[in-house]
């Protein structure tokens, strides 16, 4: 499990290779507290990546580069480019199937 910098996705540097599933997390999110466990449980087998990108600073640039409005948010990275996101349902968190549809996502990018 790798953390992200928000510098880690300029132009796709880090991410141009191979899929990424990545979680966007804030220290100050109770929802991404109780979910960065189960995130970082997830294992790729070697098909896919994973990463945490912090965004827990409010001026990160990741909110705005990626739109994000709540989190957590699931986004999978193929080649550089977002192909699959999930994020935040208000008051309910992710739902529970978010991490299965995200490794199937990260899975179908590599056919």
């Amino acid at each position: 499990m790798e953390t992200l910098p928000s510098q880690a996705f300029q132009r796709g540097r880090l991410l141009r290779d191979g899929t990424w599933v990545v979680a966007f997390l804030a220290d100050w999110c109770p929802f991404c507290r109780r979910f960065r466990p189960v995130f970082e449980a997830l294992d790729g087998g070697g098909a896919f990546r994973t990463g945490v990108a912090d965004v827990t600073d409010d001026d990160s640039p990741l909110w705005d580069q990626f739109g994000l409005e709540v989190i957590p948010a699931l986004l999978v990275f193929s080649r550089g480019r977002p192909t699959f996101r999930r994020e935040i349902y208000p008051g309910a968190g992710l739902p529970a199937d978010a991490l299965e549809r995200a490794s199937a996502a990260a899975r179908e990018s590599l056919g």
